[in-house]
């Protein structure tokens, strides 16, 4: 990426892992992952998991430098409000700051790869007020970078580009068919170098994964159906998110990128799309 950031092509998801977050995060990155994703959100992360996942990992002599790390700002319509990480009569500037300053807590690092805002607000003006703020997270070398998430209006992703100052260069959306897969906002991200981050890849299309399309390639390459899809997304450029707890899904997702496929391949994927 721009700025000598350097994002793996696959992250592993913390979502919903609650008290295993810790082992399944050690586990993932064991297992060969580098990158992380959670979010300052109790209601769905444990992001201090993910803090005590690096201090186990650097005993065993993998640094918390060798491990890609995203987090989230949550507003407050997507909190649990009995357990909000920051003071909600605070005004909206304030509650980003002072949610960075928990995940920088949680996480027990002084520094961020990329920073998210986990969804737009009510109004533009909200959402470029907690962007200003995130802004100045990257001015104080707290963030290196700024994405959004949960954004699937073009107009509305085009006037955040415009309006900011640090630009933003992560997009991360669910994949599903209601939204026809992004498609119109993955090519603008694709002409502005936002990296497209793709979550509920598997859970939303069974229907691509038990095509004959699929099956036929899954038999041409020995791959199951979710590696053929991740594989077809990387080498679209999207970045997967994967949060499966399974040992043989954690290796089957690694590797990907053992394989190529052909352009045919990824000519005959399209149609499903």
């Amino acid at each position: 990426m721009n700025k000598g950031i350097t994002m793996p092509k696959i992250i592993y998801g913390t979502a919903w892992k609650k008290e295993k977050t810790a082992s399944l995060v050690v586990k993932a990155i064991k297992r060969g992952f580098r990158g992380i994703d959670t979010a300052c959100q109790p209601r769905h992360y444990f992001e201090p998991g993910v803090g005590q996942a690096f201090k186990e990992l650097e005993k065993i002599g993998i640094p918390r430098d060798e491990i890609y790390i995203q987090t989230k700002f949550t507003p407050l319509s997507g909190q649990d409000p009995n357990n909000i990480p920051y003071n909600p009569h605070a005004p909206l500037y304030k509650q980003v700051l002072e949610s960075f300053a928990v995940s920088q807590k949680n996480l027990g690092t002084i520094y961020i790869d990329a920073l998210i805002l986990h969804s737009p607000l009510r109004t533009h003006q909200e959402t470029m007020e907690a962007w200003k703020a995130m802004e100045e997270i990257v001015s104080r070398s707290g963030v290196k970078q700024l994405g959004i998430s949960n954004c699937y209006d073009l107009s509305e992703m085009q006037q955040l580009y415009d309006d900011a100052t640090v630009k933003p260069t992560i997009l991360q959306n669910r994949f599903y068919r209601e939204t026809n897969f992004d498609t119109a906002l993955r090519k603008w991200c694709n002409e502005k170098n936002i990296v497209y981050q793709s979550f509920w890849t598997l859970t939303a299309n069974p229907q691509i994964l038990q095509s004959s399309v699929i099956t036929a390639i899954c038999s041409s390459y020995n791959k199951t159906p979710a590696q053929v899809l991740f594989r077809y997304l990387t080498q679209l450029g999207v970045v997967p998110l994967t949060g499966t707890t399974s040992d043989v899904h954690m290796v089957e997702d690694l590797a990907i990128f053992q394989f190529e496929l052909t352009v045919a391949d990824i000519e005959k994927i399209h149609l499903l799309f």
